[in-house]
């Protein structure tokens, strides 16, 4: 990258503009001392070795300036010298201290790609008669990982979905959001209604849950019946994208709490369905998406931007929403964004004789 070059340059050409500095005013304006800038800035971006180097190679510059002015004959020569060792040795006490510092990024980094791979394994590319691409786009930046979940099981009752987004940031959300997850895979499988399957999860969280978190979702079964079933949890309305190219944002009959706020007396959701036809797109997404503003502090219009989603690839279609959507933020996102893509591709056997994440894997 540009930047680091300029950096890497830095300590030798401040050495070499003092040295021509010190050589044309003469030893009465005092630039020697500046010689140990050098190793300082040596000490900030490279390593210790390099900055070993670099402050040798200073203290043989202040020698050879000192003898040159005759300071040597004085003690502004040896104050020199030792300005220069001095901040040579702080520079490689700091390089040393800054490796160790990027190596425990490192390994932190590499822990929580392993965590991503666990919590939010990649999605089945086919699951029976459907198609499926997922997106993810933490607002941190260069993070793995965040409060964001999504899955899609392969159940003996049909293809069961889930999209939530947990309240709150940091590892207590993916705690969270490993809880959600956790509890969906097993009872996804287990559970004969979606409704149940619901309560389940409902009792799942709020047992496992303390004080006022919660994780807003939207559960979606597809069988053979051409329909969706949701279930919504306080959640953005999914999309559906018809075969013409329209969108449509089906809503609940009455809005329910997030998970983890059941305990509250509120009822749960009602189930409700939704045609899903072949050539129909489903596009479950969590708030991170609708709520993204520009610099007019306009929301993202999801709707309005449905054509995108016209590639044949899904991959590359939903690449393009994800790529359309940070263009409108004009910076990073202010919170995580995950968005998943159903296809109804019309073919691929029976839904729901599968077993979750049997099937290949993205």
């Amino acid at each position: 990258m540009p930047g680091s070059a300029v950096l890497s340059w830095m300590p030798a050409a401040v050495m070499a503009v003092v040295a021509g500095a010190d050589l044309i005013s003469g030893p009465g304006v005092g630039f020697l001392p500046l010689v140990s800038l050098g190793p300082a800035f040596s000490g900030l971006v490279g390593g210790w070795r390099r900055t070993a180097l670099i402050g040798a190679v200073a203290l043989a510059l202040c020698v050879g300036l000192g003898l040159y002015d005759g300071l040597f004959e004085e003690r502004r020569g040896f104050s020199a010298m030792v300005s220069v060792a001095g901040v040579t040795g702080v520079g490689v006490a700091a390089a040393v201290m800054r490796s160790r510092r990027e190596a425990e990024l490192a390994s932190v980094r590499s822990i929580a790609e392993v965590a991503q791979r666990v919590l939010l394994r990649p999605v089945p590319r086919t699951a029976g008669p459907l198609q499926a691409a997922v997106s993810y786009t933490s607002a941190v930046a260069e993070a793995r990982i965040g409060g964001d979940l999504y899955e899609v099981v392969a159940s003996p009752h049909g293809i069961r979905v889930i999209v939530g987004d947990v309240q709150g940031k940091g590892l207590a959300a993916v705690e969270t959001a490993a809880v959600v997850l956790g509890a969906f895979r097993e009872a996804a499988h287990d559970e004969p209604g979606l409704a149940g399957l619901g309560e389940r999860l409902e009792r799942s969280v709020a047992r496992e849950l303390e004080g006022e978190r919660f994780v807003t979702a939207v559960l979606a079964e597809i069988g053979s019946g051409r329909e969706v079933v949701f279930l919504n949890y306080g959640h953005p309305a999914p999309m559906v994208v018809r075969q013409d190219g329209t969108p449509e944002f089906p809503q609940p009959p009455a809005y329910a709490l997030p998970l983890g706020l059941g305990a509250h007396g509120s009822e749960g959701p009602t189930p409700y369905t939704v045609a899903f036809v072949p050539g129909d797109q489903l596009l479950l997404y969590t708030d991170g998406v609708t709520e993204t503003r520009d610099a007019a502090g306009s929301f993202y219009p999801l709707g309005d931007r449905s054509h995108l989603l016209k590639e044949p690839d899904a991959d590359r279609a939903l690449e393009a929403v994800r790529e359309d959507l940070v263009r409108h933020a004009d910076g990073p996102l202010h919170d995580d964004a995950a968005m998943l893509l159903l296809r109804y591709h019309g073919h691929g056997g029976h839904v729901g004789h599968g077993e979750g994440n049997s099937v290949p894997l993205a």
